[in-house]
């Protein structure tokens, strides 16, 4: 039975990293890999409930350690019914976003809550991505972009781009921290370049 592997896709709002999972999902079903496409908040049917509760409404809707407790369960429920299976199976997993964003929508958005995120982690997950493509872009750019869309799921993007500001720095940061696990694309280029520069790169790590 081929290997699976669980590639997560990293970025700040509106960064292009949604389409970029999903042009590297065909390119890698053309490669022959047997691939699944997957999201969080989301990926199940119980953390699919549990996203419209934390992606609509106002932004003081839940405290950031609420959040942290919500978004733990969904992704709990999304390991044990999607993820996992789907690996066990050999296939490659691809995840729009994974516990990176919580550590840093919720471990740095309203606080410094770093610490009780990664505990929950350890304690409920306990499992990291074995690949993970960060598409860095412009936070002015990204907001711009994802407030394009007007979608009922704006909550976060609500928080304006000194938050986007953050989060940009946040994941950078990250990349050093998880190094060997990180790869960094330069997301202000069209997106046929930084499509061939996602495919060429976990392509590389694939073989």
């Amino acid at each position: 039975m081929a290997r699976g592997a669980f590639i997560t896709f990293e970025g700040i709002d509106g960064s292009g990293k949604s389409t970029q999972l999903l042009r590297l999902a065909e390119a890698l079903k053309e490669d022959g890999y047997d691939v699944i496409t997957t999201r969080e908040p989301g990926g199940s049917e119980g953390a699919e409930e549990i996203r419209a509760l934390v992606l609509e409404g106002a932004t003081d809707r839940w405290s950031a350690e609420t959040e942290i407790l919500l978004f733990t369960a969904a992704r709990r429920d999304h390991m044990e019914r999607t993820i996992l299976p789907a690996l066990a199976a050999g296939k490659i997993v691809l995840c729009d976003r994974f516990a990176d964003s919580t550590r840093m929508y919720q471990g740095l958005s309203r606080g410094d809550l770093r610490a009780l995120v990664d505990q929950l982690h350890d304690l409920m997950i306990g499992r990291e991505p074995d690949l993970t493509v960060l598409i860095d872009m412009d936070p002015a750019v990204g907001l711009a972009r994802a407030k394009g869309r007007q979608t009922a799921e704006e909550r976060f993007e609500d928080f304006g781009q000194d938050l986007q500001t953050k989060m940009r720095a946040g994941f950078l940061a990250l990349s050093e921290e998880f190094a060997d696990r990180y790869r960094v694309l330069d997301g202000n280029r069209s997106m046929d370049d930084v499509a061939l520069d996602v495919h060429k790169t976990v392509r590389a790590y694939l073989a």
